[in-house]
């Protein structure tokens, strides 16, 4: 019989499985993808890049690139089927009416349900990297009331999904922010909702359901609902004279302020300064620099009185805000990015498979 291990509650510091997908260098605060730093991996490459990268464990040649770029483009619409469900989803959160989608997806082609080989799931991959911007913008003007703008594969996925969204394309300051934003939260190693999916697929189910579990433990303000509570909590400080007092006052209520602190940074989250140089560039208006003010105000009165410092969910939040989606699709958002990370887990865990089947300590009667 194997020995028993106790391991801490939320298995905190436990490490479960190898990767090599990503890793997390809390001591220099550093993230790197398949060994490239992420920051530098920011400046230099875009997201499609990236995200070849994430799921093919390689750079990209031009010809693959454009080869990848072609074929996410083509994969972009979504069936009239698929559109009639997201319409009798419409008064839903936008991420419970993403995951019925990726699972109605799923069951579509009930010939690949069960097929789980890498080149399978590489294609099944590209098809939800195409299709979730298609998803997320169409349940976005429905519920609206607006008419649905059908992708244009003249434009990039970033162009893309910001004209279906609102109808047109951004200026290049915030497509650059969004792009940044793709990048950061596209990986990052054996957090909630990746291990989810890595211990869905142990059982060799498929990559449709892994993800499914996947956005269901995304949904959670503990993990990726992290960044739409940022906003409301900015949102109420906007209200308030005094950053230092309206703190003092929350945390007397025992209230947690997301967007601060993590499980595995201990001092600071390599990717905050990137994406809060982003968000500064991105405030221009009295009202964006108001907000900013406030943002960098209760950083400063959360590090003065908690010793605690953000998580990238807390300049990404008003950064999305600024851009001009509503607090409930910031999530989603996340959702086009973590695609990446999800499916290169998902594809690493099927070729190296060993059920995921912890045990429990029975302390009741």
């Amino acid at each position: 019989m194997a020995k028993i291990i106790k391991a801490p509650k939320g298995l905190e510091g436990v490490v479960v499985d190898t990767t090599r997908i990503s890793n997390v260098n809390a001591e220099l605060s550093k993230l790197f993808y398949r060994g490239h730093e992420v920051a530098k991996l920011s400046r230099e490459k875009s997201f499609d890049e990236v995200a070849y990268i994430l799921v093919y464990d390689t750079i990209p040649s031009e010809e693959e690139l454009t080869n990848f770029c072609a074929n996410e483009k083509s994969y972009r619409p979504i069936d009239k089927a698929t559109q009639e469900m997201l319409i009798a989803l419409k008064d839903a959160h936008p991420m419970d009416a993403l995951r019925t989608a990726i699972s109605f997806l799923g069951a579509k082609k009930p010939e690949r349900s069960f097929d789980i080989s890498t080149s399978v799931n590489q294609d099944k991959f590209l098809h939800l990297y195409a299709q979730i911007p298609t998803i997320i913008a169409f349940h976005y003007r429905f519920s609206k009331g607006l008419d649905f703008i059908a992708p244009d594969d003249k434009l990039t996925r970033s162009e893309n999904f910001f004209n279906m969204c609102f109808g047109s394309i951004p200026s290049e300051s915030v497509l650059t922010a969004f792009e940044v934003s793709m990048i950061l939260y596209a990986e990052h190693s054996f957090n909630a909702s990746t291990f989810s999916a890595r211990v869905i697929t142990s059982t060799t189910s498929d990559l449709h359901s892994a993800v499914t579990g996947a956005i269901g433990a995304l949904k959670g303000p503990l993990h990726g609902g992290a960044n739409e509570q940022v906003m409301y909590a900015l949102n109420e400080l906007l209200k308030s004279n005094n950053t230092d007092v309206w703190l003092k006052s929350q945390l007397e209520k025992k209230r947690k302020i997301m967007g601060f602190g993590h499980r595995v940074y201990k001092n600071g989250d390599s990717r905050v300064p990137t994406m809060q140089k982003h968000l500064e560039l991105l405030a221009t208006t009295d009202e964006q620099k108001a907000l900013l003010k406030k943002q960098k105000e209760l950083a400063q009165s959360m590090l003065n009185s908690k010793g605690i410092l953000p998580n990238l969910d807390y300049p990404a939040g008003p950064a999305y805000h600024i851009m001009g989606f509503d607090i409930p699709t910031f999530t989603p958002i996340f959702v086009m990015s973590r695609i990446v990370g999800w499916s290169a887990h998902i594809i690493e865990q099927t070729e190296n498979n060993r059920i995921i089947r912890p045990l429990s300590e029975y302390i009741g009667k």
